[in-house]
């Protein structure tokens, strides 16, 4: 599908420089702790929001991507993940590092994040077309209840509480509402700060959340200070590496399908990853936990395959698959494209670049591993007191140059705050960044829904009525019932019978 749009970008010069430009950048992000990749995209989209699109999305694909791999250099070389999804690959990446075969890891997590990006990517090149016509078919309350589900499954997977989960996508769209009312025009939860009527900007409050506040929580830690893993050379013939690939392509799967899945993301697809390869490895190099090669490849290759998986449904339903395809579905918005069942047939040169970018992205993702990361032990460990104020510093500038206003300054920082508190708390920061981004959809779109039935007789049966609207029902209130402790429980006690 649209093959020839997609060769084209491969030989656009700019095109191929500025995906690198995002996959150096990347690299470096994901590498250092403290850092997030999520993070680096919501500055990247300040910087990049007077940019054409193509541009824009080029150097973004390029951090996506490179950026979700890199996490795993600080997980093997200091054992501190320098993403989420990494989180996993320290289990076996930090034991093999001590035992001196730390550039072996690198080899295996570099391949195998390869294998698991482009089984991502293409997935999404090919899926997203066959989505986007189940997706024609959506009436308004059907977009507004897979946003509910979404927000729903997120706060049961983010978080231990699924109530703390809830609570943080509530307060998302209490902040989403914000501003002016969309159809009787008048202000709606501004209390009477004339700057809130335009509402609350997603920039500002993606840079605090994100930014501000790994900077406050690296400020009270304050214990970040580790050894890197001596890295040693070695000849890791290709066929030793490549016996794992088929076992691969079934975590790929894993991770694909629950990066489809909005919120769930890496951490969550490499953890299933990570235990199916407990389960079906009978005879892994060293046991899970003390050093298994199996398990780099597990985590590896489903965290990444989350990319395209994350993207399947921004593109064709409008709905982020994680924290970063949220900030990369808000690029879209700041450039005035709109995402969702249309967007492929109306959009085909933009679809084949975001698809372009990605795959772009994996060629420098394995030249990057290859040769640049191994030579990385040393600008890991930044000293606190240079890279505390630079990334302040990037926090305000990335603020204050969406709208040219100091009030998104004033913003970024109670959102930075906001942050930190919840996450002292255990409150997951992800139900609400996608309620922020959803709520203006769930909005209009429930608004829209119960203006077309008024004319109705039954107007819960009219509402209702659809097989889509029936199974989307359905599945967000199981996911709701699942989670009500006293439910789950008797779920639990049935199952074990």
């Amino acid at each position: 599908m649209y093959f020839d749009l997609v060769l084209s970008y491969f030989l656009n010069i700019r095109f191929i420089l500025l995906v690198l430009f995002g996959s150096v950048i990347g690299l470096f992000v994901g590498a250092i702790p403290g850092l997030s990749v999520t993070m680096a995209t919501a500055l990247l989209v300040s910087i990049t929001y007077t940019w054409t699109t193509n541009d824009a999305m080029a150097t973004i694909m390029g951090l996506y991507v490179v950026g979700v791999f890199s996490g795993a250099l600080s997980a093997i070389l200091i054992n501190i993940p320098g993403a989420p999804s990494s989180v996993v690959t320290a289990f076996d990446g930090y034991p093999l590092a001590k035992r001196g075969e730390a550039y072996k890891t690198l080899k295996y997590a570099t391949i195998y994040s390869f294998i698991g990006s482009v089984f991502g990517l293409v997935a999404m090149w090919t899926l997203c077309g066959p989505i986007s016509k189940i997706a024609l078919k959506f009436h308004p309350i059907d977009y507004f209840l897979l946003a509910l589900f979404g927000l729903a499954a997120v706060g049961s997977l983010t978080s231990k509480s699924f109530s703390k989960g809830l609570i943080s996508a509530a307060f998302g769209l209490f902040i989403a509402m914000i501003g002016l009312d969309s159809v009787v025009g008048s202000p709606r939860l501004t209390f009477g700060i004339r700057s809130l009527q335009a509402g609350i900007a997603t920039v500002p409050a993606l840079v605090g959340l994100f930014g501000f506040t790994e900077v406050l929580s690296s400020i009270s830690h304050n214990d970040m200070e580790a050894q890197v893993s001596e890295m040693k050379s070695e000849k890791i013939p290709l066929k030793d590496v490549l016996k794992h690939f088929w076992h691969s392509m079934y975590y790929a799967v894993i991770g694909t399908v629950v990066g489809a899945l909005p919120g769930a993301g890496g951490p969550v697809a490499s953890f299933l990853a990570y235990s199916s390869a407990e389960k079906i490895v009978r005879k892994p190099s060293r046991p899970f936990g003390e050093g298994a090669i199996e398990g780099i490849v597990a985590s590896e290759t489903s965290n990444n395959a989350c990319i395209g998986g994350a993207m399947i449904p921004m593109l064709a339903l409008a709905v982020p698959g994680d924290a970063v395809t949220a900030i990369i579905l808000s690029v879209f918005y700041v450039h005035g494209l709109q995402p969702g069942p249309m967007f492929i047939k109306t959009q085909p040169g933009m679809f084949a670049s975001v698809v372009a970018g990605g795959l772009l992205g994996c060629v420098f993702l394995l030249l990057l591993g290859l040769v640049v990361a191994p030579k990385l032990s040393r600008i890991i460990l930044v000293p606190k007191r240079i890279l505390l104020p630079l990334v302040t510093v990037l926090c305000i500038i990335g603020a204050f140059a969406a709208n040219n206003r100091m009030f998104d300054v004033l913003l970024m920082f109670l959102f930075g705050i906001l942050g930190y508190v919840m996450r002292r708390r255990g409150y997951p920061v992800a139900p609400m960044v996608l309620a922020i981004v959803l709520g203006g959809m769930m909005d209009s779109n429930f608004r829209r829904a119960v203006s077309l039935v008024q004319s109705e007789e039954h107007k819960i049966a009219a509402m209702f009525s659809s097989p889509i609207t029936i199974v989307l029902l359905i599945l967000t209130i199981l996911t709701l019932l699942m989670n009500v402790p006293v439910v789950s429980t008797k779920i639990k006690g049935i199952k074990g019978r």
